[in-house]
Parts: C-alpha cells; sequence; structure tokens
C-alpha cells in the first residue's frame, strides 16, 4: 500500500466507524426525513385529500410566519407556564411520595393496586371537580398535568431507590456515614437514572394533559388555538401550529432522552469490575 493510499484508507475506516456509532441518530433522522417526503408527495399528488392536508412544505412556511408575527405569543407562553408548573409540582410531590412509598412498605401494599390502575381511568373525567373546587381559571388544567404526571414520578423514584445496590448501603455503614452522607452521596447518586426518567415521564405526561385539555376544555392556550383553527376549516394556522407543538415536543424528548441514556451509561460503567 503506498504512503498516500494509507491515510484514504485511514480516513475510509474512521468514517465507517463515525456512521456505525451513531447508526441509531442516523435511522431515526432517516426515517422521519422518509416520512416528511412521503407526505410532500401524497399531498402535492392529491394522494392525499388537498383540502383537509396541506404539504408539510407549507406547514413550515405557515409555522415561520406564525413565529415570526407573535399573533400566538402569549397562548404558547400561557401553555408552557401551565405545563411548568405542572411538572414541578408532579416532581417534588412525586419524589416525596415515591420515598414514602420507600419508607413505608405496609403503605406500599395498600396502593399497589391503584398505582397499578390509575392510568386506566382517563384523567379527563375530573375536569367538572377540579373547576369546582379551583374555578374557571388555569388552575384545573394545572391539576390535570399534575395529576397525569405525580404517579409516574412516584413510581420511577420509588423503582430507583430499590435498585440501590444492597453492597453500596453496607459499605455506607462500615465506613460510618450519618444518614445526610448516606443519601447525598450512595441513595440520591444511585438512583439517580430511575429518579430521571421519572422526571422525563412527568414532563412529557404534564404536556400531554395540559394541551389536551386546551382542545377540548379551555378557552385560551396553545392547544385552543389549535382546536379553534380545526373548527374554522383554517389549514394553514391549524397545521402551522401543530408542526410548532410537534418540533417543540419532539426536541425536548430527544435531549431527555440523551441525558437519560447518558445517566444510565455511567451507572452501567460504574457497576462493571
Amino acid at each position: 500500500m503506498t504512503a498516500l493510499a494509507m491515510p484514504a484508507a485511514a480516513g475510509r475506516g474512521g468514517l465507517a466507524r463515525a456512521l456505525f456509532r451513531h447508526r441509531v441518530p442516523l435511522l431515526r433522522a432517516g426515517v422521519v426525513v422518509g416520512t416528511v417526503l412521503l407526505l410532500e408527495i401524497a399531498s402535492r399528488l392529491a394522494w392525499i385529500d388537498p383540502v383537509s392536508f396541506i404539504p408539510p412544505s407549507k406547514m413550515a412556511a405557515s409555522a415561520w410566519q406564525l413565529l415570526a408575527a407573535g399573533t400566538y405569543k402569549t397562548d404558547i407562553l400561557l401553555t408552557l407556564s401551565s405545563a411548568g408548573l405542572a411538572v414541578l409540582l408532579a416532581v417534588v410531590f412525586g419524589f416525596l411520595f415515591g420515598v414514602l412509598l420507600f419508607k413505608l412498605p405496609r403503605v406500599r401494599r395498600v396502593l399497589d393496586p391503584l398505582l397499578l390502575s390509575y392510568y386506566a381511568v382517563p384523567i379527563f373525567v375530573l375536569y367538572p371537580m377540579l373547576i369546582v373546587m379551583f374555578g374557571l381559571n388555569r388552575w384545573p388544567l394545572v391539576a390535570l398535568g399534575f395529576l397525569f404526571a405525580v404517579v409516574a414520578m412516584a413510581v420511577n423514584t420509588l423503582n430507583g431507590l430499590e435498585r440501590v445496590p444492597n453492597v453500596m448501603l453496607r459499605t455506607a455503614r462500615m465506613m460510618r456515614m450519618g444518614r445526610a452522607q448516606e443519601v447525598f452521596l450512595i441513595t440520591l447518586p444511585a438512583s439517580l437514572p430511575f429518579v430521571f426518567t421519572g422526571v422525563k415521564l412527568a414532563i412529557v405526561y404534564s404536556f400531554i394533559a395540559v394541551i389536551g385539555g386546551e382542545f377540548v376544555l379551555s378557552g385560551a392556550g396553545f392547544g385552543y388555538q389549535i382546536a379553534y383553527a380545526y373548527n374554522n376549516f383554517d389549514n394553514a394556522t391549524m397545521y402551522g401550529l401543530m408542526l410548532v407543538l410537534l418540533v417543540f415536543v419532539g426536541t425536548l424528548n430527544l435531549l431527555l432522552h440523551a441525558a437519560e441514556q447518558r445517566l444510565y451509561q455511567r451507572r452501567v460503567l460504574k457497576e462493571l469490575p
């Protein structure tokens, strides 16, 4: 092999390794791009009813115009604030509830059947009761987001606390660590990947409940504006807002997934001999 061919072969090998290492994100991006292209072609050739579905390129143009005009800035901020507050409450109270279930096994045995069937009941059936309790404002939607997310946070916190290796706890006792040291140096770091999974699910569930509630139960917010555009046959606005929502939620979910994977990888590497 000549001196010029060796660097070229090394470069190809490095490129192949990089492609193999990032094959999952590349495949995911390929699926998204392929789906968008297929929808674009299908809508342009009228395989899909052009009256009810516009091409993705027109959706992107509409989304950009809506963001540039700032027409729905208040509704977007209203939805983000409601969902953010629901996430905060769900994470805090869900974490404390999970710790309580871990510390009180008898309480856990009593509540286990209820927790297992919790998501079998549509949470939106509680909305009339929440209106009576909180009034006609944003608090019923915040409560919906909180109730939809808090159990997921609690269950994952409990799962993480139960998976702390006993050898680490015995080591802490052998080193005569105090209770606070054991919690902050052993228990929380060991359970962090599972707790973060609970945080991720709490964020996702809160957004689902708040935006879903705005679709059918609210008079303002991002979901309400999408439903209003749908009822008035304003496809450009409806699909533009939907695209903004999909991009935001999809990006947020990808970032949370990447952080979650890093935490689990660190946990696995620490457990290797």
